[in-house]
């Protein structure tokens, strides 16, 4: 790596650092520019250099804890028998730990960024290709996937190939499962719903 390349991951990672410590101990609603800045020990308009916005920073921090699913994902789909049995497996799994980290999974899918989700999901994993992890291959091209109705339609796509699904419902059940997926964490991060 180029020394400039270096030094701008490892400023970025003391902000991401510092949100995280934030996240952590007041939660992900408490985390402002000038609170990160005070604690990566910088001034505050020196983000702005790094990062879009504070969203873009957020979603940066919460990127880690999608470490925990993108890891767990292969083991729930090993027994996987076909097309449909992972279509389960995959929202089993997503919903486990999302339901967990509420907030944080609404930052990173539901966020407000200025450009498209795959972009700073292509940029967080250039930033940092050891979280992607090896044993990902099959599903890595779900998890770079632009938005949740794309990743969606990724398993949708397979059920329809082996014939569980018809091609004319696919998005429209796609968009059905996204929007009460959507709705229940929204629920859940208004403490309506106990999961």
């Amino acid at each position: 790596m180029k020394k400039r390349k270096i030094q701008r991951k490892r400023t970025m990672t003391y902000f991401i650092d510092a949100a995280d410590e934030i996240i952590k101990e007041e939660g992900i609603k408490k985390v402002t520019i000038r609170k990160v800045a005070d604690k990566a020990g910088y001034n505050s308009a020196t983000i702005y250099n790094y990062f879009e916005n504070l969203d873009h920073l957020i979603f940066f921090a919460a990127m880690r804890y999608i470490n925990d699913y993108s890891l767990a994902l292969p083991e729930y789909l090993k027994n996987a028998e076909n097309a449909l049995d992972r279509f389960f497996k995959v929202w089993e799994c997503f919903c486990h730990f999302s339901f967990k980290d509420p907030e944080i999974y609404y930052a990173i899918f539901f966020a407000d960024l200025d450009k498209d989700l795959e972009d700073y999901i292509i940029d967080y994993y250039k930033l940092f290709p050891d979280e992607l992890g090896s044993e990902l291959n099959g599903i890595s091209t779900m998890l770079l996937k632009h938005n949740i109705y794309d990743r969606g339609m990724t398993t949708i796509n397979e059920c329809v190939k082996e014939g569980f699904i018809k091609a004319e419902d696919a998005e429209t059940l796609n968009e059905m499962g996204t929007l009460l997926y959507e709705g229940i964490l929204s629920e859940v991060i208004r403490g309506k719903i106990w999961l």
